[in-house]
């Protein structure tokens, strides 16, 4: 099967299984038995050792379906020689997850039996306590038991996602504390909550088992999708203005290197000129600092609408280091020209205080780049939202803040972070995680938010839309911090995109 990008909420899981099981091919009872068997093979595969080793594994049971899987992950893994035990936290409450209890006729102890500090006798953990269909904070009982084991060095294995994280927002409900697991196991698609918040941190390496719903996957409808590089991402034939100008806009003297960073970035994603744009006093600074990238002066607004003139240029970016009031005078010039913008830095935060003046100039060609910090300034209220307990679920998420968010302003917002979120006007959203497995933590450094800003201006000047343009930048960002590893600098990603491009032919 060819590699699916979609990720689904907990309800459009469901909406998948309940078309299989409507089907009357599939039961719940078969799906819980593939489920459980591709989960240990999976386990088996990652500690291939284990069983030899006499390592046992410890498999907690909830009274659900999740429970359900874990009694058949115990059962298969016994078969393949592994010692199990499983710890059964109540009595099975739902007809397949009391029949998976069944036809497991190994061992099975109480919670009163394992306490907090067992981890050392244990070879593996797996948590099969609540999955994705949580709407409660879990238990501080459970919760500390999860703690114990985990801090003794013992693996941890979560089934479906980690025991207390909502699945559709991957928020921690209630006031409890989690370990990290080294390995999630789910089944059919990823859910939202793998890549979002605490749940793209604390899940480890993810592996998505296929259990069969493929015929019924379109029951799931729309679904918010990981971006995946596009082939567009490399060069056709042409000249250089057919790839496209980009003027990036400078702050003063001493105050260009951030802008620098976007214009190298815009020209070595592929647009076919960069011209970097600075006040005259700035002009030479940055001419000494560059070559390939063309220098011009823009002063002020005048300056500005007289270069915009020119229609061979076809996107702008303004706030890397441009100065708060330099950038309350120019962005509006900006948007006026109805080009294609990228707003971030500086051209932010100069409407903190009114954001409602800066939404009223906005248009559809416009990106929205804001880290944490500056979207709490832009759009206070989902913040909020974000910061404040979840204590049910499903819970609210960054998705749903980017969402609202890019509908007040009109335009297209992506939120940074790990976790990058992308949304339309429109609400049509992308993933760009670089968590788990896939962490890019090297990108925590200096500049590496500008190099975000004029790559996407680069692939604005190229034609790209702004979704595909957020999307795709956003992409080949981790992916060369991820290639490059550690020690990044900003400096090294625009030097690293041609090997990562290169691949991509």
């Amino acid at each position: 099967m060819a590699e699916d990008s979609r990720v689904l909420t907990t309800r459009q899981m469901r909406a998948v299984e309940e078309a299989a099981i409507s089907s009357a091919i599939e039961t719940g009872a078969s799906l819980m038995e593939r489920a459980g068997r591709a989960a240990a093979e999976a386990i088996a595969a990652h500690w291939p050792d284990f069983a030899a080793q006499g390592r046992d594994a410890l498999i907690l049971c909830g009274s659900g379906n999740n429970g359900g899987d874990g009694y058949v992950i115990a059962r298969h893994l016994a078969n393949r020689g592994w010692p199990v035990r499983v710890l059964a936290a109540g009595r099975p409450r739902t007809v397949e997850a009391e029949g998976a209890a069944e036809l497991w006729r190994g061992k099975t102890v109480p919670l009163s039996e394992i306490t907090r500090d067992s981890g050392r006798g244990i070879g593996l953990c797996i948590d099969a306590f609540l999955g994705t269909g949580i709407t409660r904070p879990l238990a501080q009982e459970i919760a500390g038991l999860l703690r114990g084991i985990a801090s003794s060095g013992c693996p941890l294995v979560a089934v479906d996602i980690l025991s207390g994280i909502c699945a559709s927002s991957g928020r921690v409900l209630g006031d409890v504390t989690l370990p990290e697991a080294e390995l999630t196991v789910t089944f059919h698609r990823p859910k939202l909550g793998h890549f979002l918040g605490d749940g793209g941190l604390l899940g480890g390496r993810l592996q998505v088992c296929d259990i069969g719903l493929e015929p019924w996957a379109e029951a799931a409808g729309d679904c918010v999708t990981q971006v995946r590089p596009s082939s567009a991402l490399l060069k056709r034939q042409g000249h250089k203005y057919s790839h496209g100008h980009a003027l990036i806009l400078a702050g003063g003297r001493g105050k260009g290197g951030a802008a620098r960073l976007a214009a190298h970035a815009a020209l070595r994603i592929g647009a076919g000129l960069v011209t970097l744009a600075a006040p005259v006093e700035a002009v030479p600074e940055n001419a000494a600092r560059l070559d390939a990238v063309m220098i011009d002066t823009v002063d002020d607004s005048a300056s500005l609408a007289g270069k915009l003139r020119d229609t061979r240029i076809g996107a702008l970016c303004l706030g890397p280091g441009l100065g708060l009031d330099r950038a309350h005078a120019l962005v509006p010039t900006a948007l006026a020209s109805g080009r294609s913008v990228v707003l971030d830095a500086d051209a932010l935060g100069a409407f903190a205080d009114g954001p409602d003046v800066l939404f009223a100039e906005l248009h559809d060609k416009v990106v929205l780049t804001p880290h944490e910090g500056e979207f709490a300034r832009l759009f206070p209220d989902l913040s909020r939202a974000l910061r404040d307990d979840a204590a049910k679920g499903p819970a609210f998420s960054r998705l749903d803040a980017v969402r609202l968010a890019a509908a007040r302003a009109g335009a297209t917002v992506l939120l940074k972070g790990p976790d990058t979120v992308i949304s339309s006007p429109a609400g049509r959203a992308w993933l760009s995680p670089a968590t788990g497995e896939n962490a890019a933590p090297w990108l925590a450094t200096a500049g590496s938010g500008d190099v975000l800003s004029g790559m996407i201006a680069g692939l604005l000047a190229r034609g790209f839309d702004t979704t595909e343009a957020a999307g795709q930048a956003a992409w080949l960002h981790a992916e060369t911090a991820r290639r490059f590893g550690p020690g990044l600098i900003a400096e090294d990603l625009p030097r690293g995109f041609p090997g990562v491009l290169r691949d991509l032919a």
